[in-house]
């Protein structure tokens, strides 16, 4: 069985899905005004920010606030009828981003018996960075008791032949579209076509054939090939995982096979797409005494000829050069050194995805940011197959306004 495939999706019934769609949980962070505007703006009609619990709210009084009214509300959508169910189907995306360009990406299903996000994993579908364990549970208490899930996971394939999306995008004008909209806080435009019947068939077919070959391309690389790598919200997949397993525990000589908790909901999208591009995330430490930080980390993470990489202490900034020789990455040196540091010194770190609001951050009192150059498209499947999982946050597809809106949903009991 493909570790891709069609789902029972289902689709708001509403005339103002740009109050609909809200923007990946794990964006804004340190924004809680950019929520405070979606909240205002959603105000009385259905929305996914009903659903759903920003990663800025965690750890306030709004947490377990809303983690309550979320399955409340789902259940409230359920009852109402909200929803149009589209059996055995995919959407095709096209979003188009700020520069005009159009990503194009296929919602499906992902089997959860398939991702393993473990170091040294095997499985079909890998993790590209390392998950935080910490932020799973909040995440467990949405997800376990809620009748639905969105996603706003995006799945990786590396498809140099541009075989398994793009033949549906050339094919789209024949298929139904389901939505067409502006995206809100200036998030572009989004499109989706449902594709069903025969085009699900010939899809499925394709992508057995892409699975039995996928091996070929990473001849003499050491490690096992993976299909599939989870580009963004590996966290919201490792909390499906952890919630499946969960129920498997609690149902001991059960067959969950057929179980909905079984599969996730994600956006699969070609790494070779023209419109995909991997940001960095950088890196900013709150609550620090920025100078002593900067001091130790150039007298033991820094070397000649090494990655260049600039930080900003209020209206002060320089380049510091951090070792090749501690990561492949600059990223991996950085993070290994704030990793370290953290454990024996003050400090809060965030990871901040746009420039001018890393700058921004830099200039708040007792703060350091470092801003941190791209990894290159290529190094990821190949890295992650010989290498493991890259450090975490390692990498951004798009900008955080580019991040994917909460649209689709899936009954998961």
């Amino acid at each position: 069985m493909n570790a891709f495939l069609p789902a029972d999706i289902l689709m708001p019934k509403t005339d103002a899905m740009e109050k609909w769609a809200v923007i990946a949980c794990d964006q804004f962070t340190s924004d809680q005004g950019y929520w405070d505007r979606v909240r205002k703006n959603a105000e009385g009609a259905v929305s996914t920010i009903n659903l759903i619990l920003p990663e800025a709210e965690l750890g306030t009084e709004k947490e377990a606030e809303h983690t309550k009214v979320i399955n409340e509300t789902m259940a409230k959508y359920m009852a109402e009828d909200v929803f149009t169910t589209y059996a055995n189907s995919l959407v095709y995306v096209e979003r188009t981003l700020e520069n005009g360009s159009i990503r194009k990406g296929l919602i499906g299903m992902v089997d959860l018996d398939a991702y393993d996000y473990s170091t040294g994993a095997t499985s079909a579908i890998r993790a590209t960075e390392r998950t935080v364990p910490e932020r799973i549970p909040p995440r467990q208490r949405v997800r376990r008791d809620a009748p639905i899930e969105l996603p706003h996971i995006l799945m990786l394939c590396d498809d140099h032949k541009k075989a398994l999306i793009e033949p549906i995008g050339e094919k789209k004008e024949s298929l139904k579209k389901l939505y067409d909209f502006d995206l809100m806080e200036n998030g572009g435009h989004i499109a989706g076509w449902l594709v069903e019947g025969k085009d699900v068939e010939q899809f499925n077919a394709v992508l057995t054939e892409y699975t039995a070959t996928v091996g070929e391309k990473y001849e003499g690389l050491k490690g096992i090939p993976m299909v599939f790598a989870v580009g963004d919200g590996n966290h919201s997949l490792a909390t499906a995982k952890s919630c499946y397993e969960e129920l498997k525990a609690n149902h001991p000589g059960e067959d969950l096979s057929n179980h909905p908790a079984r599969y996730a909901l994600v956006e699969l999208e070609n790494i070779h797409d023209d419109a995909q591009v991997f940001e960095p995330i950088h890196r900013i430490v709150f609550k620090t005494d920025a100078k002593k930080l900067l001091k130790t980390l150039e007298e033991t993470y820094c070397a000649e000829g090494g990655f260049p990489v600039k930080w900003y202490i209020g209206t002060e900034s320089g380049t510091i050069y951090l070792d090749r020789a501690k990561s492949e990455l600059a990223v991996g040196a950085l993070q290994s050194f704030l990793d370290s540091y953290l454990k024996e010194n003050a400090g809060e770190i965030d990871y901040i995805h746009d420039d001018d609001a890393l700058i921004e951050l830099s200039k708040k009192e007792n703060a350091i940011g470092f801003l941190l150059p791209a990894m290159e498209k290529s190094q990821l499947f190949r890295g992650v197959i010989a290498d493991g999982i890259l450090p975490r946050k390692t990498f951004s597809m798009g900008h955080s306004r580019e991040k994917r809106y909460y649209l689709e949903g899936r009954k998961i009991k």
